[in-house]
């Protein structure tokens, strides 16, 4: 799986991320090591990642926590 080359500093949604790495929520949420609705979840900004799972969010997608942008469901 190639991952596309991006800013370093590039802030990004769960699923811009997910996306980028060219994974569907199902490939993502097994490498994580989650169920596919939990990562639906996180990406809708219902539920939140713990530190283990950001971690590992961290490593499937090649971002930096500092990177990630989390949504909230109000954020409109």
């Amino acid at each position: 799986m190639e991952v596309v080359k991006r800013p370093v500093n590039m802030r990004m949604t769960l699923k811009t991320a997910r996306e980028l790495c060219g994974m569907t929520q199902n490939e993502a949420a097994k490498r994580i090591g989650v169920t596919e609705d939990t990562l639906r979840n996180y990406e809708r900004g219902k539920t939140y990642p713990d530190i283990p799972a950001l971690r590992k969010i961290e490593e499937v997608y090649g971002v930096n926590y500092n990177q990630l942008i989390f949504l909230s469901l109000d954020f409109g």
